[in-house]
């Protein structure tokens, strides 16, 4: 009988070797070069760690609720200056969404309505069949 174990895999001998301190201290900052060059820690660094809306505040300990919302709605346009970028906390963010939402709703846009979308394939088309298929 085969044993199957669900605790930690054991290291592969000679699969790796120990790195070096200062091959870890170089990857280390590497990937902290990387994650500063995002539009999001650029807009931390320009920006006040507060909400444009709100005006809530925030610190090192809840920063991760604070959100880069793109003014024009383009996530491509990322200008250096950060001009089209504000901060906004978790809740403001989806309020902004949210209000988009409406105003495209007030004009007669249908979000998410699939009618009339050009969608033709229905992956649950014959489910119904399926089920009885399986009880017989």
């Amino acid at each position: 009988m085969a044993r199957s174990s669900f605790g930690p895999r054991r290291p592969q001998r000679g699969a790796g070797r120990p790195e070096k301190a200062e091959d870890v201290v170089a990857r280390a900052r590497r990937v902290q070069a990387e994650r500063e060059k995002s539009y999001r820690e650029q807009s931390l660094k320009i920006h006040a760690w507060v909400c444009a809306r709100c005006g809530r505040e925030f610190s090192h300990r809840n920063v991760h609720e604070l959100t880069v919302h793109h003014k024009d709605g383009d996530h491509e346009n990322n200008p250096p200056d950060g001009s089209n970028w504000e901060n906004l906390c978790i809740y403001c963010h989806e309020n902004e969404h949210r209000r988009h939402l409406d105003y495209l709703e007030s004009r007669g846009i249908r979000v998410g309505d699939e009618e009339g979308s050009g969608f033709t394939h229905n992956p649950f088309a014959n489910l119904k069949g399926l089920i009885k298929e399986g009880k017989s």
